[in-house]
């Protein structure tokens, strides 16, 4: 009996130990780390790093990238600027059939550590502005208003127009540009929008039409002081994040947009310019204005209409264009007045008149851009006193041109002041020489009649010839004279062969052209 006791205690002792180890099982499921039987199918077990620290142990090496995403979020999460951290994820793996896994949250916890303590640099958004090949990048949009106001503050000291950002509709990405706004303007539309939906617009204007006839303005009647306002160059506006350091102080960038630098522009030539005269109006030296054109030698190089040189002006980084509209009392000249004459050369003229000036009142729209005006357009003049113009009489045929008088040839003696290259020689040369071998053929440079043929001193054989033009060319030193006094001959035509004759250091032809009886460098007049 006593047997039989101890015999079913100890079987219930064995039914309580089982109980405790199932329950302890199911505890250590819930608060010891989790385990769990991994497949034999290689590595598949890793120890994930970031930046070199341990945050956890993961059985997908794949899932270490989702969750290092989720942490940068987080650190994103807790600053409104953008930052730069590094985010260097490496982990190793092996193969085990059991082994502890963290949670996810844990490791994303762990990673974020990791990134906060490998923080780099926090950007800030900031917004870059470019102005053809300038740029700065500044922290607001609103100091990029400030800035575009600073360069309309100039020229508009009544505040009435303004600047703002709008995006660019023809630039696919998100670029902004700049918009100026009139507050006169803006007050017109109102009022305009308010009366059309009243609908009395359209019949106050039909009202006044008829009650006004239409009459000339009086100067009082022009609104004078500044019509239109804009930029003259693209403004592009693009948003950017930039370190501390990268961004430009706003009254620096104001200094440098606004203020005038040397910008390179083209001059085209014109009738009567000089080079000293073109330096003096774009205030340049003329030693700097030779040096800026490879194609002017030096003061003396010969400029042409329609020529263009390089010149400098001052100009800010943004220009500012703008009409004014203006009343302003000024002397004035009359038109010349030209009388063409069909028997005179072009180059020929007489003045018929001499002018005086006119006084007069004008208002007018004029356009500038920066300081340098562009245009003017006169809306209302009244003369005090008229000008009296100029009348000039001038002609209306094409002058005759110049050839070189020989076919090749080495140029050996210029036009102008020399050292006498042998006893009786002139030092100041009043020709040019071109040396070739005794018997090349001369050509009459210009069409003509000859005026002279045989022996002249110092010149040895030679011959004169007058053009219609009233100029004369001459030839000297020849061996042979083809032509007799009186005779026409054609541009081109032979007339002689050269020679040694007379004064002369060696086989060569000497050419002249005289104008007025003076000899003049042939070279400013051979085509």
């Amino acid at each position: 009996m006593i047997m039989k006791n101890l015999s079913r205690h100890y079987k219930k002792i064995k039914i309580a130990y089982i109980k405790v180890a199932v329950l302890s099982c199911v505890a250590a499921a819930f608060f010891l780390p989790q385990r769990q039987s991994l497949e034999s199918t290689g590595d598949n077990y890793f120890t994930v790093y970031l930046n070199g620290v341990q945050v956890g142990v993961m059985g997908d090496a794949e899932e270490a990238d989702e969750c290092l995403i989720a942490a940068r979020r987080r650190l994103a999460g807790e600053s409104g600027e953008m930052v730069l951290a590094e985010s260097n994820l490496t982990w190793e793996g092996e193969e085990v059939l059991w082994g502890e896994i963290d949670d996810r949250n844990v490791i994303i916890s762990n990673m974020l550590g990791a990134l906060r303590g490998s923080v780099k640099e926090t950007l800030n958004r900031s917004y870059t502005v470019k102005i053809n090949e300038y740029t700065v990048n500044l922290a607001s949009t609103d100091e990029v208003i400030a800035l575009l106001q600073a360069s309309l503050k100039k020229y508009d000291t009544e505040r009435n127009y303004y600047a703002d950002l709008v995006l660019d509709a023809d630039r696919e990405l998100n670029v902004l540009t700049t918009q100026i706004y009139s507050t006169k303007e803006q007050q017109e539309e109102e009022t305009e929008e308010v009366m059309t939906s009243a609908g009395i617009s359209a019949a106050l204007n039909d009202i006044f039409l008829d009650i006004e006839p239409v009459s000339e303005k009086d100067f009082s009647d022009y609104e004078l002081g500044l019509l239109e306002l804009s930029f003259g160059d693209t403004v592009e506006v693009v948003e950017s994040y930039l370190q501390d350091y990268e961004l430009t102080p706003l009254e620096q960038a104001i200094e440098e947009v606004t203020k005038d630098q040397e910008k390179e522009q083209i001059y085209e030539v014109v009738a009567g310019d000089t080079l000293s005269q073109i330096a003096e109006n774009n205030e340049i030296p003329l030693d700097r204005l030779i040096a800026m054109n490879e194609t002017i030698e030096d003061e003396n190089s010969l400029i042409r209409v329609g020529d263009e040189l390089i010149v400098t002006v001052p100009e800010p980084e943004l220009s500012v264009e703008r009409t004014e509209q203006m009343y302003y009392e000024e002397d004035y000249e009359a038109e010349i007045i030209y009388v063409d004459n069909d028997d005179w050369y072009t180059n020929q003229t007489q003045t018929l008149q001499e002018p005086s000036a006119g006084h007069r009142k004008v208002v007018a729209n004029v356009s500038y851009r920066n300081s340098e005006e562009i245009s003017r357009e006169i809306l209302k003049e009244e003369i005090t006193y008229a000008a009296v113009p100029k009348i000039v009489e001038r002609g209306t045929k094409i002058p005759p041109t110049y050839l070189k008088p020989i076919s090749g040839g080495r140029l050996s003696s210029r036009f102008g002041r020399r050292k006498a290259p042998t006893r009786g020689a002139s030092t100041y040369h009043k020709g040019v020489d071109w040396a070739t071998p005794v018997g090349t053929a001369v050509m009459a440079s210009c069409t003509g009649t000859v005026s002279r043929a045989g022996w002249g001193k110092g010149y040895g054989y030679v011959v004169y010839i007058n053009h219609a033009d009233g100029r004369q060319t001459r030839y000297g030193h020849l061996s042979k004279v083809l032509v007799k006094q009186g005779q026409t001959v054609t541009q081109g035509q032979k007339i002689a062969l050269s020679g040694n004759t007379g004064v002369s250091t060696g086989p060569h032809i000497h050419f002249e052209i005289l104008i007025n009886g003076t000899q003049v460098d042939p070279f400013d007049y051979l085509n």
